[in-house]
């Protein structure tokens, strides 16, 4: 059975930074895609930036120049840097893997940004 692991999440001050990570245990094999959503209270899940194997990535207009993905192949890990982090950030950041068709969440892991 596949788990998406997720660690680093926390309190920060407004301007602070944190960096997510996202292990994927158990049998999966060929990755296409690993990327992050994220849910703020009383609002929709909405992607945050995701990288496909190529080294492609996508990022939301919101978290464009602060926030940077990044991935370990080897490992079936995925990184969120995110700098200059605002009010605005905070929610629960959930890591996604899609791999043979099939799509795997991690449980979140929740960002507080204080002002």
């Amino acid at each position: 059975q596949v788990q998406l692991v997720e660690s680093g999440g926390g309190l920060v001050q407004a301007g602070g930074s944190l960096r997510l990570s996202c292990t994927a245990s158990g049998s999966i094999f060929n990755i296409n895609t690993m990327g992050w959503f994220r849910q703020a209270p009383g609002k929709q899940r909405e992607l945050v930036a995701v990288m496909t194997t190529g080294g492609n990535t996508y990022a939301a207009d919101a978290t464009k120049g602060r926030f940077t993905i990044s991935r370990d192949n080897v490992k079936n890990t995925v990184f969120l840097q995110a700098n200059s982090l605002k009010p605005e950030d905070t929610a629960v950041y959930y890591c996604h893997f899609a791999a043979l068709g099939k799509t795997y969440w991690g449980q979140g892991t929740q960002v507080t940004v204080s002002s």
